[in-house]
């Protein structure tokens, strides 16, 4: 009898320490999960952060390249007006020294009328230099803000786009972490309450057998043995209430855990969304 006690609590004790070991098992799985989160997170962050600084490139090779195209054309405005001054002072001192020889000559009206002539030959020419000249400036500056315009109109398109993309790929993947989530708990909570309706059935077939031969044993013992037989009885069903309540406690702490488990999983889930 006393073998048959001993073997009775070594396989209980195999069984609670097989459930003892699932629960660490199911530990590891919860922190091997948060530390994919993580993972996954900073990949994300990293991406972000990797996006920002190219856009923040673009944006200032776009500002180097206006200033300098700004810059390149205010040089050619001052190369051609360098030019325009040293034609002008070339032409001043032609016109010095031709003065010069018309006040030494004797074809003075003639030379006054050449000279008007060429005057006026010589401004219209530099009106029609100097109209032609705007007229092109003018189209070149308005051809410059339209490219411009467009160049930051298609940017804008393209920020948008971009923007619209992550969004929904943001979007996508949290609804996929929600129902995976979801799946995950649902499972856990099945497979939780189907392993306490086993236990629960063990428990309580065990316990049938055991009043049904506590019984039979009683009822032999009665007719059978001594007074100290019957107080080693009484030890025996004292020390297998022990056990039952021992066991009942330690299937309480096991749900409390669980239910600990599950709270914090939902409260990291909340977090995360």
């Amino acid at each position: 009898r006393c073998f048959y006690d001993q073997k009775i609590l070594q396989k209980t004790f195999g069984e609670w320490k097989e459930q003892w070991t699932g629960c660490s098992e199911k530990k590891l799985n919860l922190r091997a999960d948060n530390h994919y989160r993580h993972l996954l997170l900073s990949l994300m962050f990293k991406a972000w952060r990797a996006h920002v600084c190219q856009q923040q490139g673009k944006r200032n090779k776009y500002d180097v390249a206006e200033s300098h195209a700004k810059r390149q054309t205010l040089l050619r405005t001052w190369r051609r007006w360098l030019v325009y001054v040293g034609v002008q002072r070339t032409k001043h001192g032609m016109q010095s020294v031709a003065l010069a020889f018309r006040e030494r000559s004797c074809l003075r009206i003639s030379w006054a009328v050449w000279r008007r002539q060429q005057y006026q030959k010589y401004s219209g020419h530099k009106m029609d230099l100097l109209a032609l000249q705007h007229w092109a400036q003018s189209l070149q500056f308005r051809a410059w803000l339209q490219w411009r315009e467009l160049y930051k109109y298609t940017q804008n398109e393209k920020q948008k786009d971009t923007r619209a993309l992550t969004h929904h790929q943001h979007w996508e993947l949290r609804k996929c972490v929600g129902a995976w989530l979801g799946y995950l708990n649902l499972h856990r909570v099945k497979k939780g309450q189907k392993e306490l309706a086993q236990e629960f059935h063990r428990s309580r077939t065990l316990r049938r057998c055991f009043s049904d031969w506590q019984l039979s044993w009683e009822c032999r013992r009665r007719m059978r043995a001594h007074p100290r037989d019957l107080e080693k009885q009484a030890a025996r069903i004292a020390l297998w209430r022990v056990f039952a309540h021992w066991k009942h406690y330690v299937v309480l702490c096991v749900e409390e855990a669980q239910q600990c488990e599950l709270a914090e999983k939902h409260y990291r889930c909340h977090l995360l969304v």
